[in-house]
């Protein structure tokens, strides 16, 4: 590996064993065997460093909620099911993610403290959306429309952030994955009804 990937690694570790607002340059530098001057010529600032490290963490986390890894997917894409599945692996997920989870919510938390940072993540939030949505309706990610994604994905990540702090504060009591798709088939079903 080069400087870059050395910095890349070393900084992952940093933010998940100190989280976002601890971590320092001295610390990425210490950890990744590279030296200052490297954080500026690779990643311009150790801000954006730390935001790279953390989106690369979370790619991992979302490649994680895909059910067909486990050769898991029964159910046919947009179906109901199909959500039952792709939300009960999110949810089997947590616990190898949960210290990226709390880091999530450390910068949502710390947001106001770091506007360039949050800039930066709010840019990355419409990969998100683009990257959740073929779990649940088996389009490709490049062939995904604007709409679709502003709509479906919205839907998903908000879900998918009210659903991680329920698993974060008490999992003994979080919604699971049959809870909430049978919460979305009672709101289709009212919403079926009160057209007609």
């Amino acid at each position: 590996m080069g400087h870059r990937e050395d910095l890349l690694e070393g900084a992952k570790r940093c933010l998940l064993e100190k989280g976002f607002l601890r971590t320092t340059a001295r610390d990425i530098v210490k950890e990744s065997g590279t030296n200052l001057a490297s954080i500026g010529y690779h990643y311009g600032s150790k801000d954006a460093l730390l935001v790279q490290a953390y989106v690369s963490l979370i790619e991992r986390v979302g490649e994680s909620f895909d059910p067909g890894l486990g050769g898991e997917v029964t159910a046919a894409p947009g179906s109901l099911e199909r959500f039952q599945e792709v939300w009960a692996s999110i949810i089997r997920s947590v616990p190898e993610s949960r210290a990226i989870w709390l880091l999530s919510f450390e910068l949502i938390f710390q947001g106001d403290r770091l506007p360039e940072v949050r800039k930066l993540l709010a840019a990355a939030q419409e990969e998100g959306r683009s990257g959740i949505v073929p779990l649940f309706n088996g389009i490709p990610e490049d062939q995904l429309d604007k709409e679709t994604v502003d709509s479906e994905g919205r839907f998903y990540q908000t879900l998918l952030n009210g659903l991680m702090v329920q698993w974060l504060f008490d999992p003994d009591t979080a919604t699971t994955a049959d809870q909430l798709t049978e919460g979305l088939r009672r709101v289709i079903g009212a919403a079926a009804t009160t057209r007609g």
